[in-house]
């Protein structure tokens, strides 16, 4: 597997969980003060493109990590959480550097 699988899926990750939080904001705002329903328009359509690009990059780094179906599910869900991607993302890295080194990495996380 290659580092690049791993920092595909952070970088996406990141972005996502950042999408998210400001969606979240915009959302707030839209439905709590009725202001920023064109900015929340912009924004969901944004993390909406960004969501999909990192389910296809946490795909394709668990067929490459060999995660079980519920692992890498939980992957992807992740990103509809606000705040759980950073927590899931350390997570995955903790676990896939290990299998990039060469260390064999621990035993999978159970879900």
């Amino acid at each position: 597997m290659k580092k690049s699988v791993l920092t595909r899926y952070r970088v996406m990750a990141f972005a996502t969980a950042i999408m998210l939080l400001v969606l979240s904001t915009c959302m707030i705002f839209k439905y709590g003060f009725d202001k920023g329903a064109d900015v929340t328009f912009v924004v969901s359509q944004l993390h909406g493109v960004l969501f999909m690009i990192y389910l296809v990059f946490a795909f394709d780094l668990s067929s490459k990590a060999r995660w079980s179906f519920g692992k890498m599910i939980w992957v992807m869900v992740s990103g509809t959480i606000p705040l759980a991607a950073f927590f899931v993302e350390k997570k995955v890295r903790a676990e896939v550097e290990p299998l990039l080194e060469g260390a064999g990495g621990p035993a999978p996380l159970k879900v």
